[in-house]
């Protein structure tokens, strides 16, 4: 049975995914492209309580998105946007504001894949690897990535191992980050590697 959609992105997620640094990525939030959220447990905006998903002001905890990596991995915010509203609000108790850390920051799937869409990161027209036009996922591009990793990088470690690759590459050109279930991939997987006579790689 197919998993439910994706519903947030971590950063580190999302950069991995665009081939790209958690800076840009900070950059594009600035500018507007999509928002940063995380989720906090109750806090205090004067006489208004504010919990679960807030937006972050990206600018405000620039040296957490230090390109060159030497920036801290959490950072002290003042003020939040609760999530749908257009006001910030400033923190008031807990007195300072709250910590939050670059592993707890989320872009909805939804903003990353209109992000996806507006500049054709995949250039799904011409190489799509998610749902083909028939409905199923595109196994004859599967077969070429795995051509292409063997060629390259020699075999993985173990078949798992290979499923969990061949699982992300789906999941990095789909349109919603859904890839096929463990069960469908190894089904097509096992001729390949019965031709490849696969038991472990050579040391």
């Amino acid at each position: 049975m197919a998993l439910p959609k994706r519903v947030w992105f971590t950063l580190h997620e999302t950069a991995a995914r665009w081939g790209c640094n958690i800076a840009d990525i900070a950059g594009w939030a600035d500018a507007g492209h999509f928002c940063i959220f995380t989720g906090v447990t109750p806090i205090r905006s004067g006489a208004e309580i504010v919990a679960g998903k807030v937006v972050l002001a990206s600018i405000e905890l620039l040296p957490l998105f230090r390109r060159c990596g030497t920036g801290p991995s959490e950072g002290l915010i003042r003020r939040v946007q609760p999530y749908g509203r257009e006001e910030w609000l400033i923190i008031t108790e807990p007195e300072g504001g709250i910590m939050v850390a670059i592993v707890d920051m989320m872009i909805s799937a939804a903003e990353v894949q209109r992000f996806e869409h507006a500049y054709n990161i995949f250039d799904r027209g011409s190489e799509g690897a998610g749902l083909s036009e028939e409905g199923d996922y595109d196994w004859a591009a599967m077969n070429i990535e795995i051509t292409r990793r063997v060629f390259e990088d020699g075999l993985p470690a173990s078949q798992n191992e290979m499923i969990r690759e061949l699982q992300d590459w789906f999941a990095a050109r789909s349109e919603d980050g859904s890839f096929p279930d463990e069960s469908s991939i190894r089904r097509r997987l096992k001729p390949i590697l019965d031709a490849l006579k696969f038991k472990r790689p050579k040391r």
